[in-house]
């Protein structure tokens, strides 16, 4: 094939994909697509699989310590959501030609991120209620519109990650309306941890649209449906009236209701702040990815010894095909 003849095979390859975007269609593991949408996939995919696998310490850190086993319980089943979360995000990865252990090294070594928002220490149970209130409820602004991701296995894995999601705001919810309703000490314990995870939570959509610089073209490939802002926003607002019926005061004080726009005004995020949580500077980035680095050092026995079950079953399988 010539160089001329190859270059318009490409452009027909580009232009059946470009289609099936704008016909808000699928793109699948086996369709053809371009390098950039799939890079961008895989660091996006990856992004989130580590996000589930990281957020899983600061809850975990209160499962022994939980006040009840009714509390234990449920904290102990939604960190094994979160790990099941990670799971389903890998396998996605690993459909765009990823590598899960490769993945697992570039964490480890600093070369990919994971969101911000899990780098800050839980000093309290009621963090726990709060993290279920505010962070499972921006995963839940961020992650519903991925379920009409451009990509089908990303898409078809948010399904049930939001299910889960939505579960677990609830279950927040309801601890912190449990301990509003109980002393004067676990009412300040409640206001205490929203007045931390507040401004956290707004950043954890990232920076502002001007500057993000993967959002366009993300929105764009329709991986992604809204800007940071838009989801943000969205946030802010449904997260204003449920703060009122809970009895909480949320920490900013430009936050009010603007009848012209239809949206809560609220204040600006320390960027700064997160661009040095993102760097690696936050209270806890050390703390997390040394966890992580030590439990996948641990787990190397278990993942030779399933290697090596595999390759004798699949022996086993060949013996008995041949036989």
């Amino acid at each position: 094939m010539t160089e001329a003849a190859g270059s318009g095979a490409e452009q027909d390859l580009e232009s059946q994909f470009e289609a099936t975007i704008g016909r808000d269609q699928r793109i699948e593991p086996r369709d053809w697509m371009p390098e950039g949408y799939r890079r961008t996939l895989i660091r996006q995919v990856a992004q989130h699989a580590h996000s589930e696998i990281i957020g899983m310490q600061p809850e975990g850190e209160w499962i022994t310590r939980a006040p009840s086993l009714r509390r234990k319980a449920i904290l102990l089943a939604k960190v094994q959501d979160e790990a099941g979360h990670g799971l389903y995000l890998y396998s996605a990865a690993e459909t765009l030609g990823a590598d899960r252990a490769d993945l697992t090294e570039r964490l480890i070594e600093g070369r990919q991120k994971y969101s911000s928002i899990f780098n800050y220490p839980t000093l309290s149970f009621a963090d726990v209620g709060v993290i279920g209130w505010f962070v499972d409820g921006a995963a839940i602004c961020n992650q519903v519109p991925l379920c009409r991701s451009s990509y089908g296995p990303y898409a078809r894995a948010m399904v049930r990650i939001c299910k889960e999601e939505s579960f677990h705001q609830r279950q927040g919810y309801e601890l912190l309306m449990t301990m509003m309703r109980g002393t004067d000490e676990q009412r300040e314990m409640v206001q205490d941890a929203v007045d931390r995870w507040w401004w956290p939570s707004l950043m954890m959509f990232g920076p502002p649209d001007g500057d993000s610089p993967n959002s366009a073209q993300s929105m764009a490939w329709k991986i992604k449906r809204h800007s940071n802002d838009e989801l943000r926003q969205r946030f802010v607002d449904m997260t204003v009236p449920q703060a009122a019926r809970l009895g909480v005061t949320l920490p900013d004080p430009e936050l009010r209701w603007n009848e012209e726009r239809g949206h809560h005004d609220f204040g600006t995020p320390d960027w700064s702040e997160l661009k040095a949580v993102i760097s690696g500077d936050g209270p806890c980035n050390t703390e997390r990815v040394a966890r992580r680095r030590a439990a996948h050092e641990e787990g190397a026995w278990v993942r030779a010894a399933a290697s090596a079950h595999a390759a004798k079953q699949a022996a086993r399988a060949r013996e008995e095909a041949v036989a």
